[in-house]
């Protein structure tokens, strides 16, 4: 969730330090840095859901989830973003700014970032080798995109909705399977969403 700053070129050392000395998180990509947009409480409450469930399932085998606040670095791109949600199985390192090898990353749409979390960082999200899949989680409704990539490195889609349930498959502990009432609990949807290809508009519902 991402807005472009002042168009100033800087190293990715230079940004590193920076990120150290300021409250506003910023991601960097190739020399320019992007501030970070502030997130709502819908979105905060699904990645909480998503981060607590994912924990429960690999909290004993090394693995780790992260939630916003760690950055992830794509040293071929000179890109550093923070994903809403990740989660890692790299050596743990106390001091650590930012992990590279990522096996799952999640991020929750919104109409202001989801051409961006669609396109640009998906695109750069798939040369990442450890990466095995990739969810869009929609807020004003029941709906998650689901992208794996299987042993040969092609990327599928599976789009579920309502009452359906996604299957993890890069989780250490196996398959598990997710319904989407997991990402959206606590979570009362007020909208019917009429959606295209490109755009969708929210209409109430009736009283």
């Amino acid at each position: 969730m991402s807005s472009p700053s002042r168009r100033i070129h800087i190293s990715a050392e230079e940004y590193l330090k920076r990120e150290k000395e300021t409250d506003i998180r910023h991601e960097y990509v190739d020399g320019q840095v992007f501030a970070m947009s502030g997130a709502t409480e819908a979105h905060n409450l699904i990645c909480a859901n998503i981060q607590m469930f994912l924990h429960s399932h690999v909290s004993k085998t090394g693995c780790r989830v992260f939630q916003n606040g760690m950055k992830l670095r794509i040293e071929h791109l000179n890109r550093f973003y923070y994903p809403d949600i990740m989660l890692t199985c790299e050596q743990f390192e106390p001091k650590s700014l930012f992990k590279e090898a990522p096996i799952l990353i999640a991020e929750v749409l919104s109409p202001s970032t989801q051409q961006i979390d669609h396109r640009e960082k998906f695109i750069a999200y798939k040369q990442i080798p450890s990466l095995k899949e990739y969810l869009l989680i929609h807020q004003e409704r029941r709906r998650v995109e689901m992208y794996n990539k299987d042993q040969k490195g092609e990327w599928f889609l599976t789009v579920a909705s309502g009452a359906e349930s996604i299957e993890l498959q890069s989780l250490p502990t196996g398959a598990v399977e997710l319904p989407l009432e997991v990402f959206y609990e606590g979570y009362e949807l007020p909208y019917t969403v009429r959606e295209s290809e490109e755009e969708y508009t929210l209409e109430a519902q009736p009283t």
